[in-house]
């Protein structure tokens, strides 16, 4: 694998592992499996159908939990702790057999896109579940999960449109994340109110003990 291409399965993995890990899993062994495509010997565990099967079973829970307003929320939440170190593997694992600094670079790198990637799909899905309404939230998953598989199809076969679209990505959210922060700032502030009110003044208050 060139170094170009390398660069942009290990930037992608990393990428989509914070959005939908199970569907950029499920995405990379099937491609694979069906010689569409070649990985790394160190990423090829993918291909197993045990793995892909597994993963495909998670992908299918989360497509409807994702589709859930509040649900998807929680479901972010709890995977805070699994997208971003599964996507730092991956993208350590992208990088094939090459000098222990590199892997843990590559690591690192991809981990923190992993977590710009989650924090921001996460962030959006939070305000978006303000509305009462669920198709701005099926329409965002949905979207999330093509542009996972659409984005994992580009770093793989045309690196170099990947890379050019992951720079867009990141411009998007340094442009996007402080108006995100004060909205949500903003949200966590109401529910604190709500929840911390002081009680009203009683109608006869006791009077002073001597």
């Amino acid at each position: 694998m060139d170094p170009i291409s390398a660069l942009a399965l290990t930037l992608g993995v990393g990428w989509a592992s914070g959005i939908n890990l199970y569907a950029a899993i499920a995405t990379l062994g099937v491609m694979h499996h069906m010689e569409l495509m070649a990985l790394p010997a160190d990423l090829q565990i993918v291909a197993s159908p045990v793995v892909i099967a597994a993963a495909g079973l998670m992908y299918l829970v989360e497509f409807f939990a994702d589709k859930i307003p509040g649900v998807d929320s929680a479901w972010d939440a709890l995977h805070t702790f699994i997208r971003i170190p599964a996507g730092a593997i991956l993208a350590a694992q992208a990088v094939g057999d090459v000098h222990p600094a590199l892997g843990l670079a590559a690591g690192l790198v991809g981990g923190s896109l992993a977590a710009t990637s989650h924090f921001t799909k996460a962030g959006a899905r939070l305000a978006i579940n303000t509305s009462p309404e669920p198709f701005s939230n099926w329409a965002a998953s949905l979207s999330e999960d093509a542009a996972v598989i659409g984005g994992l199809w580009l770093a793989l076969q045309h690196p170099l449109v990947f890379l050019a679209g992951l720079v867009v990505f990141i411009a998007l959210v340094a442009w996007l994340a402080p108006k995100l922060f004060r909205f949500l700032r903003g949200l966590f502030r109401r529910i604190a109110g709500w929840f911390g009110r002081p009680p009203g003044p009683t109608a006869n208050p006791a009077p002073p003990i001597p």
